[in-house]
């Protein structure tokens, strides 16, 4: 199948999938006689392997990781679960770190009355950091 089903097939995007040819990620595809790129099905299962990691969170380097775990047979279930514990540990940092974000502008909104007057807590606080 050509670039644009591929897509569709997969949700991934045109350009990503021809980021992800480039970087490696993806081998290159076949080529038909006009030149146009053809997508396996192994290429579709690969795209939405690389999707569903990126969704949760995998940066390029671990989805590399990851696809070369996938391919090897003899692999230890050790390692992938490592990632993912690691990936979830980051995650959680993050959601942390939101929440603390969060909770920062929620504080200084309460503080600011919102009305016509100029003097404004949020501001202040932001120039108080």
């Amino acid at each position: 199948m050509n670039i644009g089903a591929a897509s569709r097939a997969s949700g991934v995007s045109q350009r990503m999938i021809r980021h992800y040819e480039t970087i490696g990620l993806i081998p290159a595809p076949q080529r038909r006689d006009s030149g146009y790129r053809d997508y396996s099905k192994a290429d579709l299962h690969r795209l939405r392997f690389i999707a569903n990691a990126r969704d949760l969170g995998f940066p390029i380097g671990e989805i590399a990781s990851l696809l070369d775990l996938w391919a090897n047979d003899r692999r230890e279930s050790a390692e992938v679960k490592a990632l993912a514990l690691a990936r979830a540990d980051g995650l959680g940092r993050k959601a942390r770190a939101l929440g603390a974000m969060q909770a920062t502008l929620l504080h200084l909104a309460e503080r600011c009355t919102g009305d016509v007057r100029p003097d404004c807590p949020i501001l202040d606080g932001l120039a108080d950091r």
